[in-house]
């Protein structure tokens, strides 16, 4: 049952190569009409959806940390109402770390916000124009302070495995970032994907990406770094003090339901997917027709409800319960993972399991992707 709610804010403040959202910068969005429209949608979800407490709230998309204060203190108030909140719910706010964002953090705050997670991506000038980045360094330094001054729960990512690093270069990175002492990191390797810019780099020669076995070691100097900090890999890419964990992405993870509204908002609830219309105009028409802005709605097979929890699951430490994902899908566990490449992965050091409880070592999650089309029967995937 749905206890996540995520608010899709579609807008952003300048061209980024990197955002699916280039279209959708604007000067002026006239507030009162987006208010409105993600009332409608939030109040269609929560008549779907069960009425169990929200657990965590995540405001995501394009640059929502602009959001006016008021607007997202009406959703709050309205979500509160719909659903009720437990009484350490989480909410957090996604936010690009520029002056500008950092100058809303406190009024945010005020209107109910209670985490933020800042895309730092990196600690240096050189390599935030590599990612085409808008902010430099010292203003992300500077927002993750403020952020650290507001919110008693901050995460910020950064990006390493990049074009010709070297261990020695990362562990230093990392280092200073620990020193900054937040609860969570998310630390990501570059990763090269099909019909981006980087891609159209790597093509035209500009760059090498990194090789698999240097990127391997700088994986291994993350893991060491980081449990040593205190600060263990809860999931392939994710760290954080026990108890700081972002309790929004582990909804995700654990497969369970969340709803999810605002132009191109994904959703998953009663075993069905939905989608809500990408483009902000084409979602403000459905929610003048419809009073809500879903573009598809899909009832998804038992078979691909298997695949994609095991996909998801499988990324986390904690690894999966065979038993409790079979009882809620209705499948018998032995069909839910494929024993024999188990029983191998387990025996090289790259798998392991617990009673009916399974998982990947973190010597095996640098080959995560890997093992998953080995370790997920193909009977599940083949939906």
């Amino acid at each position: 049952m749905a206890r996540a709610l995520y608010i899709h804010w579609p807008f952003c403040i300048a061209k980024c190569p990197y955002c699916d959202f280039n279209s959708h910068v604007r000067e002026n969005v006239e507030m009162d009409l987006w208010r409105e429209g993600l009332l409608a949608d939030m109040r269609h979800e929560a008549e779907l959806a069960s009425d169990e407490p929200l657990e965590s709230i995540f405001f995501g998309g394009g640059t929502p940390s602009l959001m006016p204060p008021e607007l997202v203190s009406a959703l709050l108030t309205e979500a509160e109402r719909l659903w009720v909140f437990t009484p350490d719910i989480e909410i957090t706010l996604e936010a690009n770390p520029s002056s500008v964002e950092a100058s809303k953090f406190a009024d945010i705050a005020l209107a109910g916000v209670n985490r933020v997670s800042l895309g730092l991506q990196a600690l240096d000038n050189d390599t935030l124009r590599f990612l085409g980045r808008l902010h430099d360094a010292d203003e992300g330094i500077a927002a993750l302070a403020t952020a650290q001054e507001c919110y008693k729960r901050v995460s910020f990512d950064l990006i390493y495995a990049r074009p010709a690093q070297s261990a020695l270069e990362w562990s230093k990175e990392l280092e200073r970032a620990l020193a900054f002492g937040t609860g969570h990191l998310s630390l990501y390797q570059l990763t090269i994907e099909p019909g981006t810019r980087f891609a159209t780099d790597v093509r035209r020669g500009e760059f090498d990406p990194l090789a698999d076995d240097p990127a391997a070691d700088l994986f291994a100097v993350t893991a060491e770094m980081t449990a040593k900090a205190g600060l263990p890999a809860y999931e392939v890419s994710n760290h954080a003090r026990p108890g700081e964990e972002s309790r929004h992405n582990l909804t995700y993870w654990r497969y369970r339901d969340y709803c999810g509204i605002g132009p191109g908002a994904h959703g998953r609830r009663g075993g069905r997917a939905t989608i809500r219309h990408k483009k902000p105009e084409n979602w403000l028409t459905a929610i003048e027709a419809r009073r809500h802005g879903i573009n598809e709605d899909r009832l998804l097979g038992i078979n691909e409800q298997a695949s994609e929890a095991l996909l998801m699951g499988l990324r986390l430490a904690e690894g999966v319960d065979l038993t409790s994902l079979g009882e809620r899908l209705g499948i018998a566990p032995d069909l839910l993972i494929n024993n024999e490449r188990l029983n191998f992965f387990s025996d090289i050091g790259l798998a392991w399991r617990e009673g009916e409880t399974v998982g990947v070592t973190p010597e095996g999650m640098p080959v995560l992707n890997s093992l998953l089309a080995e370790l997920v029967p193909a009977a599940l995937v083949e939906v």
